[in-house]
């Protein structure tokens, strides 16, 4: 192949054979061809999007395995002539699908952002004006690799952004991602890698693995980021994505990758039957857990009810301490401090963890920042009820019962942990 240190479009042009009315590649004496995979929006249940890849086929028509192409060592030269053409013909192919509106999702190499433009000459820009693509059609996925300086990565990202595209983060959770480069590049969406598919195996078995899932989508989402989770192949993993909040799915259940861009196969079209079944579960789980909770609730009010006549917390707590769930009882004041000693129950006393003695006096502490307390005070004589969440009191997962009140000696909250 010959080398050149100017891959601009012109010389890429010379490598693309058009097969009316589609477009392939000549990479030595490989033919790329485009596929496109589907990439759904869960609340709209349609295609939103489709991700470009390549596939390859020897000169006698056999397919050949992309290793082939990426897995190799190649000279920086070789690697931008190959992204460049990819993105060439995978431009020309997808204008001619017919989704005016939907979203194209384009790799770009590590080495691009490393020596790209600078090295080699501009060539997106002009990619786009040849095409007659709008730029905000376009998804930039971007390869985490610590290869790439952080200044060149944000210097590509702005660049992105300036011609008015989309930014993807791929592959978050891999080996090298972390949350520092989403809040530095501000990307509009991070892709979650197929590491989390273990995540996904586990959270069939174990519900707090779902709620870590659900945790770092939230995060996710709070740095501003919408979030796609890839590599969905069955149903459970679909409806534990569907649990997770997440905004997109990618993935053979959903789609995959096909090459006949005349003929696209059918849309996937069982959301309808995914959403109904997930809704089933909601309102089962949520019916469970109130009727878990109903008996402390009865508990709970009659403790209340004492402390307003005057009873000591000991005497007013007794049966919700006697119970089998509740881990531990204490005041609070509207200040968020807490009122004297937490009273605990004779069997977590008994299995208390020694390596977290240091949190067992809570005597003064300042609770304030708990979500159920502000509620509570925000919402007076009306019982507050957490989803589970960690207790710093034990390191135990916990569900908190509050209220405020006024009682002889003013206004407090009280609070009582069920163990969950």
């Amino acid at each position: 192949m010959k080398q050149t240190l100017t891959l601009d479009l012109n010389y890429i042009r010379q490598w693309a054979e058009y097969r009316a009315p589609f477009m392939t590649g000549k990479f030595n004496t490989l033919n790329l061809m485009t596929a496109l995979q589907p990439i759904y929006s869960l609340a709209h249940k349609r295609v939103v999007g489709h991700e470009a890849l390549v596939r390859i086929q020897d000169q006698g028509g056999v397919p050949v395995s992309p290793a082939i192409l990426f897995d190799q060592e190649r000279s920086a030269t070789e690697v931008i002539h190959l992204d460049r053409l990819c993105r060439f013909i995978h431009l020309h192919n997808y204008r001619l699908i017919n989704t005016p509106i939907n979203w194209l999702f384009l790799n770009v190499s590590p080495v691009t952002i490393s020596s790209g433009r600078k090295a080699y000459g501009a060539y997106f820009n002009e990619l786009l004006k040849f095409h007659d693509f709008p730029p905000h059609r376009i998804v930039i996925e971007i390869v985490e690799n610590p290869i790439v300086e952080n200044g060149l990565l944000m210097e590509t990202v702005a660049f992105f952004k300036e011609l008015g595209c989309l930014i993807a983060i791929d592959d978050f959770g891999a080996g090298h991602s972390n949350f520092d480069r989403i809040w530095s590049l501000q990307p509009d969406i991070v892709k979650l890698d197929r590491s989390f598919l273990s995540f996904l195996v586990q959270a069939d078995r174990n519900p707090e693995i779902r709620q870590i899932l659900s945790g770092i989508v939230t995060l996710l989402h709070q740095a501003g980021a919408l979030v796609l989770m890839e590599g969905v192949e069955t149903r459970d993993q679909a409806m534990i994505a569907i649990e997770s909040d997440v905004d997109f799915v990618q993935g053979f259940f959903f789609g995959r990758p096909f090459t006949n861009l005349k003929q696209p196969p059918p849309a996937f079209n069982g959301f309808n039957g995914l959403l109904a079944d997930f809704k089933s579960e909601s309102h089962s789980s949520e019916k469970k857990f109130r009727q878990r909770i109903r008996t402390y609730r009865t508990l709970f009010e009659r403790a209340v009810s004492m402390f307003k006549a005057g009873s000591a917390m000991d005497t007013a707590c007794r049966d919700l301490l006697s119970t089998i769930d509740v881990v531990r009882c204490y005041c609070i004041d509207t200040e968020g401090i807490q009122i004297g000693q937490t009273l605990v129950t004779a069997k977590y006393d008994a299995m208390r963890d020694k390596r977290f003695k240091p949190l067992e006096d809570a005597k003064s502490a300042d609770w304030f920042r708990r979500h159920y307390l502000r509620r509570a005070i925000y919402h007076p004589d009306q019982i507050q009820v957490t989803r589970p969440y960690l207790s710093i009191a034990g390191a135990h997962m916990c569900v908190t019962l509050s209220m405020k009140f006024t009682c002889p000696d003013g206004d407090c909250i009280l609070c009582c942990d069920l163990k969950f």
